[in-house]
């Protein structure tokens, strides 16, 4: 399957949930609930494979695709809020259908925009084998990507790669557990959200000591992983502002050396026009005294 072609099936997927939520009763709380934590489940991983994948390539090989792609994220953004409000919120709440309601509008507007400008845009740069290759890529990607909404991490390489799968991994263990166990995995999905910013309520820590030991392993890994992301941030970021500290003392040693080329010039100039000057004044003078002399010679010559 190519990208394009992924992309829109999980379009489809996410209209048809949609309009099972239009159709539901006012009173199908549990229906709407279900409803909405596949949405979000269904979003998360779209979005994610999106920002990890399919974006940055648009970006670079794809020309006027900037500007769609940069509105794409912040579209995101909107929606992985909304959709982090939705997951703590009960169904019988007065704003719930509301907020879905939002949420609803604001991504079939960007299904919209994605379909008509940005993926025939795509399609048109990449031959078969590459979109085939990126609808791999996009595949591979969904595996690993995180279930639940993370609104304050990063949604741009290089950092959103590594904390997506960190999530993803998180995100993965607590949809799989239940009961006692869940409650262990609050402790990891905590340690997630200090590097993620997600918002995304944890059951109590409580739980089996089986479920304790799991909890410390992976919060110690995702503890890990999370310092080696900030280290390797902190390194891009050094060496960032080292290339624009050379980058400055170039320029300030080019201006100076052009300075000094300027006083050079005008000094020349200025010997060059004395000198021109004074041979001037001589050679004038010398002229003149020429041209005394004939005339004191022509004077006599008239006389005799």
């Amino acid at each position: 399957m190519d990208a394009i072609t992924l992309l829109r099936s999980d379009h489809k997927t996410v209209e048809s949930l949609f309009k099972r939520f239009e159709k539901a009763g006012d009173q199908a709380y549990v229906e709407k609930r279900e409803i909405v934590d596949r949405i979000i489940e269904e979003l998360s991983v779209h979005a994610s494979i999106e920002e990890q994948v399919f974006y940055p390539m648009a970006r670079s090989r794809v020309l006027k695709s900037e500007d769609i792609a940069l509105e794409s994220l912040e579209e995101h953004h909107i929606v992985k809020w909304v959709l982090s409000e939705l997951q703590g919120l009960d169904p019988r709440a007065e704003r719930f259908d509301a907020k879905v309601t939002v949420l609803i509008e604001n991504v079939r507007h960007h299904v919209e925009e994605e379909q008509t400008e940005l993926f025939p845009l795509v399609r048109a740069a990449m031959g078969r084998a590459e979109l085939a290759e990126l609808g791999e890529a996009l595949a591979k990607a969904k595996k690993t990507a995180p279930t639940h909404p993370h609104p304050r991490s990063s949604d741009a390489p290089p950092a959103n790669s590594p904390m997506g799968m960190i999530a993803g991994v998180v995100d993965r263990v607590g949809d799989n557990l239940s009961g006692i166990a869940q409650g262990g995995v609050a402790v990891a999905r905590d340690v997630v959200a200090r590097f993620t910013g997600s918002t995304q309520p944890t059951p109590s820590a409580t739980g089996s000591s089986v479920a304790r030991k799991t909890a410390k392993a992976t919060r110690s890994t995702v503890e890990t992983a999370g310092r080696a992301v900030a280290s390797t941030a902190k390194s891009v970021k050094t060496g960032v502002d080292s290339t624009a500290n050379e980058l400055s003392s170039g320029a300030k040693a080019t201006v100076t050396t052009a300075k000094k080329a300027a006083r050079e010039a005008a000094t020349a100039a200025k010997k060059a026009t004395t000198a021109t000057g004074r041979t001037a004044k001589k050679s004038a003078r010398n002229t003149m005294s020429t041209t005394k002399a004939g005339m004191s010679r022509t004077a006599a010559a008239a006389k005799h």
